[in-house]
């Protein structure tokens, strides 16, 4: 049974409780005494007597809004006809030849085997890395060249307008990603899965910038790690070569594991030269949580803000006793927060990433984030 004077509302809230409510467990003798107390409840209940941030409320009621414009969206009749006499599809033809003026060219195996070759050729594991995702790319690539030059024809009537070019020429009409850009025929993840067709483009002109100026420039001083198909390759690469440079310390690639840090760095243009060893990370954000650059530790999100950008990440290989002794060094007996690193908001295994080792306070210790 509860105490006394045991109330649900948190010591210090971050939010003000509406009306100043108490939430107890009255001891009342009379049924009219509890139904007069449950009368002063709250039009809306604080995440924060839940254990939850505020920001849980937003999350939700975000989620809420989405889903129902969602639907709408989905159930609206499709019509040829459009304002002004513009038909749907005049309007995603005009649309698939700005995405065709705009996507990248394709890459030249012979091309880029032979840029490769220059950075120190396929027995370097980044380099083998940076081959496969390319490789990736140019499927992408590919693939959404050939399906909007097809929808081109089949708007004007050159070739059938098939099942699968209807279902292209209904998700860029609503701005949405076509099933078969993201998606292999078994469901599988073919390219990278983002909300809105504007969104998913950027990432391939991002993705496309990242690799040529590798092929071009030489290796990034600083990694955009959820840019990649497949960003856990990247750390295995990585580590492969941490191993390599310690030989004499006879380390074994089985023995090696992560080691992580948060950098001062705010932005990749402040990084003037790559680490020795181990690679640079950002373009990481943190969801439920803030980053104190002034204290270097983690604190509560602010009020209405569900994402923060994280600072750019240190990441290497180091010894698994070593490491170990590193963490008492950096953080002391309450240890780190290990924060799970996702390729995807969606925070499932099948996205998960690694590791990323965050300083806590006392007061608010790992357990608690």
């Amino acid at each position: 049974t509860c105490e006394e004077n045991y109330t649900y509302n948190p010591d210090e809230p971050l939010f003000k409780i509406p009306k100043d409510f108490r939430y107890i467990v009255p001891s009342c003798t009379e049924h009219s005494d509890y139904r007069k107390y449950i009368e002063q409840f709250p039009e809306i209940d604080s995440p924060e007597i839940f254990g939850l941030h505020p920001n849980a409320d937003l999350t939700f009621r975000v989620k809420e809004a989405t889903t129902l414009f969602q639907t709408l969206g989905e159930t609206q009749p499709k019509g040829s006809g459009g304002d002004e006499g513009v038909s749907r599809e005049d309007i995603v033809y005009e649309k698939t030849t700005e995405l065709l003026s705009r996507l990248p060219e394709d890459y030249i195996e012979d091309d880029y085997k032979a840029k490769i070759r220059k950075l120190g050729g396929m027995t370097v594991p980044m380099n083998i890395f940076l081959f496969q995702e390319i490789q990736r790319l140019q499927q992408v690539i590919g693939k959404v060249r050939f399906t909007l030059q097809q929808l081109q024809l089949a708007i004007n009537g050159e070739v059938v307008m098939t099942g699968e070019l209807q279902d292209i020429l209904d998700s860029i009409f609503d701005a949405k990603v076509p099933h078969t850009w993201e998606n292999t025929l078994t469901g599988d993840e073919f390219s990278w899965r983002l909300p809105t067709l504007g969104l998913w483009f950027s990432s391939l002109l991002n993705r496309d910038d990242q690799y040529r100026s590798w092929l071009e420039k030489g290796r990034p001083k600083s990694f955009w790690l959820t840019g990649f198909f497949n960003p856990n390759g990247c750390l295995t690469a990585m580590k492969q070569e941490v191993t390599r440079k310690h030989k004499a310390q006879k380390w074994a690639l089985d023995d090696v594991v992560y080691h992580t840090e948060v950098t001062n760095f705010e932005r990749v243009e402040q990084i003037k030269a790559p680490p020795a060893e181990g690679i640079y990370v950002h373009g990481l954000f943190l969801d439920g949580a803030a980053w104190s650059r002034s204290s270097g530790h983690l604190v509560e999100s602010q009020p209405k803000t569900l994402f923060v950008s994280a600072p750019v990440l240190f990441v290497t290989g180091n010894a698994r006793k070593d490491e170990e002794r590193a963490k008492k060094e950096m953080f002391g007996p309450i240890g780190p927060y290990e924060c799970p690193v996702y390729k995807y908001a969606t925070r499932t295994d099948r996205y998960f990433i690694f590791y990323a080792n965050l300083k806590c306070t006392p007061e608010k210790y790992p357990n608690k984030w």
